[in-house]
């Protein structure tokens, strides 16, 4: 797809690391290694959206691109929809593709599988999921389960996404990544809705699309990026880049 707007959003302060995106890992800002995958993908323009100075001056430092966006954003979503309309007011971009801020290692087969299900039409948003293997993880409400059926060309369409385990019975379940491909139409009608019943119950910003009738597929990767959530994470991170 040669109309991809890649766009990270950013923001500085995080309850468990605080300056999270300037953490630095190996010798670069953390936020910097996201960008630099995003670029190693070769999908299409990268752009980081970012709520603060100190954030855009170490993305353009490093040769990137950043917009700085409204402070008072309640989601990525949000951030990355005003970031789009500040890039690229004319729209030349069809889909924007949703890249957290805090994947420093995560593959560039991982950014491109997310765009897969957008080969169908119908498909608003498309996104990635992984089987959970590790059977302590099966009931972690932090792992997120993707409960889908499969599309019969490569890909699933998602049914649900929850906190719980599900589904019931024997098979695999598998694991929601949170990277989002939207049809540019999507997020502008996304950001529009407000938050919904499901959404708010089990605090999944994705269950307000399949509320409103967006369809959302799931393609299936090898395993999860890791993400930098404490300074635990951190320091895994940095033995894994050395």
């Amino acid at each position: 797809m040669k109309s991809v707007l890649v766009i990270i959003p950013s923001r500085l302060e995080a309850t468990r690391l605080p300056r999270k995106p300037l953490a630095d890992i190996g010798g670069k800002p953390m936020i910097v290694r996201v960008l630099e995958q995003a670029q190693n993908a070769d999908i299409g323009r990268v752009v980081v959206a970012c709520d603060h100075q100190m954030i855009a001056d170490a993305v353009r430092d490093h040769g990137g691109e950043a917009v700085l966006t409204r402070t008072d954003h309640q989601s990525g979503s949000d951030r990355i929809h005003e970031a789009a309309g500040l890039v690229d007011p004319d729209k030349a971009h069809s889909v924007i593709l949703n890249l957290q801020g805090d994947v420093p290692l995560i593959e560039p087969e991982a950014v491109h599988a997310a765009l897969k299900p957008l080969e169908t039409p119908e498909v608003s948003i498309g996104t990635i999921m992984t089987e959970i293997r590790n059977p302590q993880f099966r009931d972690d409400p932090s792992f997120v389960k993707a409960v889908t059926t499969p599309t019969g060309n490569g890909t699933h369409r998602a049914l649900y996404f929850t906190r719980a385990t599900a589904p019931t019975g024997d098979g695999p379940l598998y694991q929601h990544i949170g990277v989002y491909a939207y049809r540019r139409s999507a997020l502008e009608n996304f950001v529009k809705l407000p938050p919904s019943p499901l959404e708010q119950r089990e605090k999944l910003e994705q269950l307000r699309a399949l509320e409103a009738g967006m369809r959302i597929d799931v393609s299936i990767i090898d395993s999860a990026p890791m993400d930098v959530n404490t300074p635990e994470d951190l320091e895994r991170a940095r033995a894994a880049i050395k």
